[in-house]
């Protein structure tokens, strides 16, 4: 498999465990806030392949204990689950991130207890869908289905949802809070504008809506946190 990008190591990535972030290319969203967006356009080359991503992983013993998969989808790649297998015979730990649209190939990572962790976006309520993800049609069955793969299952989980001024208001979150009611954890991270970013004139909300925005997910998930706004 070719890998579009590696981050040799993190604290923030995998929580609880010193890590490597791994990126993979290509994804079936084109969420006009996205921060990789070189990895979806195909802008990114491959910068190696999983036999050199395995090497680096042996000369890296004692320094980290994981590795974070992102992308793009990491789910977009059949053979995912082959580098998982790869990654977990060095005796690394293993985290997934995913959109959440291909539950087929999550459910069989999970059944298989392959990684530790997995963080899903939850990128809008139903109706906002396919404005936030930037396509034309979503099927959202996909996405309640990964949700209930996870609430439903012993992998350790989160959900999370990057807040744009242009794409949320308070009562996306009512809705929200009831598609994930009762789970684990919950993170509404502040969008933050970067020079990757494919779509200009989007803003991050104040402060003071992010707080709103948590207060009323916290009725649906108890463990609800903010995330980058410091």
């Amino acid at each position: 498999m070719k890998l579009h990008g590696l981050q040799k190591m993190t604290l923030l990535d995998f929580p609880g465990c010193v890590a490597c972030t791994v990126f993979l290319g290509g994804c079936d969203f084109r969420c006009p806030f996205c921060h990789n967006f070189e990895l979806i356009d195909g802008t990114a080359q491959p910068v190696m392949d999983d036999s050199e991503l395995i090497a680096y992983l042996e000369s890296r013993r004692g320094l980290i204990e994981g590795v974070a998969i992102t992308g793009g989808e990491p789910c977009l790649h059949k053979d995912l689950p082959e580098l998982i297998g790869k990654i977990r015979d060095t005796g690394y730990r293993v985290k997934l991130d995913t959109n959440g649209y291909h539950p087929e190939l999550l459910k069989e990572i999970l059944d298989t207890g392959m990684v530790e962790y997995v963080a899903m976006d939850i990128k809008n309520c139903e109706e906002k869908y396919p404005l936030t993800c930037g396509v034309d049609e979503i099927d959202f069955g996909k996405i309640r289905e990964s949700i209930a793969l996870l609430m439903n299952g012993n992998t350790e989980y989160e959900f999370r949802t990057t807040v744009v001024s242009e794409l949320h208001e308070e009562e996306d979150f009512e809705k929200i809070g009831e598609l994930i009611k009762g789970a684990k954890r919950y993170f509404l991270q502040r969008f933050t504008d970067r020079d990757t970013i494919p779509y200009g004139n989007l803003s991050a909300p104040s402060f003071d809506e992010m707080g709103k925005y948590a207060e009323i997910a916290r009725k649906y998930v108890k463990n609800t946190e903010l995330r980058g706004v410091e």
